[in-house]
């Protein structure tokens, strides 16, 4: 009854504003690989433009022609080539248009071969996916894709899978010891009222800030439900998210709802305030609670409606609170033309005299980002760059009970490594025409808990089981170094639906007091679609 009526309220308010005359609302799926070819006009400095809060639409007046270039590279507008050449290299699939309409569609194959030599282990990729999208009206567009997956992956992320029965950033199946079978779907459905206001329905990932990770909100974790609202008026963008999510480790319930896996729900509030043409800061919130108690059902609680960032009506400062708020920062100055330094604080816990004593308690929990990207590099058209680093306090993420961690699917819903963790990671890439040349790499350390303790670093233990009150420190625990190098090649087909030929390797080495975990792989593949799938982690 209650989320019939929010969603009555919700038309009723749409239906209110009146119309704006606006260009035709496209949907751009967040991928980090395409986004920084949007550089040169999300970061020029005598725009103001939201660039933390992801993903875009083509509508924005600094965008439109950036991205329009980008589709339509190669095309031949005098329409010479054969009907073959141009659905191949320039064309959707399918398209039908009006002047009410613009739908289209794909076909998106990703098939991938590799052999980690150092591993001794071959992989491959069989996936075969769709893409639907398009816009009716210049109010009304959405996007729908969907793949369905076989593979064989390199150790490292194999492991990764068996230990938390999901594919790292898309979702479950028939995962087995060695080999996976998986599905994975995403849609958005988008109305825009006027140009000042938004509404999103989807099932699908969220990224909020300026870096390629996230220490607020990232899309690392498998897709899930949530109803999201952007509203702008001059400097100031607004963005509410409400989301459903799923934790198939918390324990189940001893109610008629034990049969399946535990729901939370999630209230994300974000402003984001451009300053000057240069300056932007952004305050962001989010609350985490469980979608049934133990007493019996609670579902979505109705007092997180509130728009207002930093107004607490339920949950408070004692530890022991069954929801979980997390407050965080972030920032961006333009220090140079297309060039970007940014950052952002998250805060978890507090206790301002523990913290000024300088004894390491355990809960001052916060996380950081420091960064600094860019492009046309030395005045190379096509040459973006990216400098980062990331660390996180022990148990920042974590709650007392796992069900409101912060956390989606046995995934972090920030960064990929939880907390208990330092980062430093470059990423160089560079485009020419159809030629894509991308370099990456990472160092990371941090600590891994021994048998039977927890030392903050994975965020689905309970805090009240830590093994540390105070000196606590980052890289505690079994102290881990990371490397990760990346470099690939890759030649675009399609731009339409970024089909490209790939050529990559990945050079990975995990390794402690206890021995080394190694990887070289490398990889050639037919890949396409518009999504981000991490596995530097």
């Amino acid at each position: 009854m209650k989320k019939n009526l929010l969603l009555a309220v919700i038309a009723v308010l749409a239906l209110g504003v009146q119309a704006q005359e606006v260009t035709p609302n496209r949907i751009i799926p967040y991928d980090y690989q395409f986004y920084q070819k949007l550089n040169p006009a999300v970061y020029d400095r005598e725009t103001k433009f939201h660039s933390a809060i992801k993903g875009f639409y083509s509508d924005e007046n600094v965008l439109q022609a950036r991205y329009d270039s980008l589709m339509n590279m190669g095309t031949d507008s005098l329409n010479r080539r054969s009907w073959i050449h141009r659905k191949l290299f320039q064309e959707h699939l399918l398209e039908f248009k009006s002047e009410d309409y613009n739908i289209y569609a794909d076909f998106l194959p990703d098939f991938q071969i590799g052999k980690d030599i150092v591993g001794n282990r071959s992989t491959w990729l069989n996936t075969r996916g769709f893409q639907v999208g398009g816009n009716v009206g210049k109010q009304f567009s959405f996007y729908l894709n969907g793949f369905e997956n076989q593979g064989k992956f390199a150790n490292y992320i194999n492991n990764y899978i068996v230990a938390n029965q999901v594919v790292p950033g898309q979702g479950y199946g028939k995962l087995g010891a060695d080999t996976q079978d998986w599905s994975y779907v995403s849609a958005l459905i988008s109305y825009t009222p006027s140009k000042y206001l938004n509404f999103a329905l989807g099932y699908d990932k969220n990224f909020i800030g300026d870096g390629y990770r996230s220490m607020l909100l990232s899309d690392v974790s498998s897709n899930y439900t949530f109803f999201r609202t952007r509203a702008t008026l001059g400097s100031v963008q607004y963005q509410t998210i409400f989301a459903y999510m799923l934790d198939p480790g918390a324990p189940k319930l001893s109610s008629e709802r034990k049969l399946g896996d535990r729901g939370k729900w999630m209230a994300a509030h974000y402003v984001d305030w451009n300053a000057t043409k240069r300056f932007s800061v952004g305050f962001f919130q989010a609350v985490t609670w469980a979608d049934a108690e133990i007493e019996g059902k609670r579902g979505f609680d109705f007092n997180y409606i509130h728009p207002f960032v930093f107004l607490r009506p339920i949950e408070s400062t004692n530890t022991n609170s069954p929801d979980k708020m997390r407050l965080g920062l972030n920032l961006k100055y333009e220090v140079l033309d297309k060039t970007a330094l940014y950052g952002q604080f998250m805060l978890d816990e507090f206790t301002a005299k523990e913290f000024f004593a300088g004894n390491g308690y355990w809960a001052n929990k916060f996380a950081i980002q420091f960064g600094l990207r860019g492009s046309d590099l030395f005045k190379v058209s096509g040459l973006n760059y990216l400098a980062e680093f990331n660390t996180a306090r022990p148990y920042t993420y974590a709650h007392f009970d796992r069900i409101s961690n912060y956390a989606n699917y046995n995934q972090s819903l920030a960064h990929p490594k939880g907390a208990n963790f330092r980062e430093f990671l470059g990423i160089v890439n560079y485009s020419y025409r159809r030629l894509d040349f991308q370099a990456q790499a990472l160092y990371a350390r941090y600590g891994l808990d021994p048998e039977g303790l927890n030392y903050g670093g994975d965020i689905f233990k309970g805090y009240e089981t830590r093994s540390i009150d105070y000196g606590s420190h980052i890289g505690q625990g079994i102290g881990t170094d990371l490397y990760y190098m990346k470099g690939q090649v890759s030649y675009l087909l399609n731009p339409k639906y970024n089909l490209r030929l790939e050529v990559a390797g990945t050079y990975r080495n995990e390794s402690n007091l206890s021995g080394a975990n190694k990887t070289g792989l490398l990889t050639i593949g037919l890949r396409s679609s518009f999504r981000n799938i991490y596995h530097d982690f």
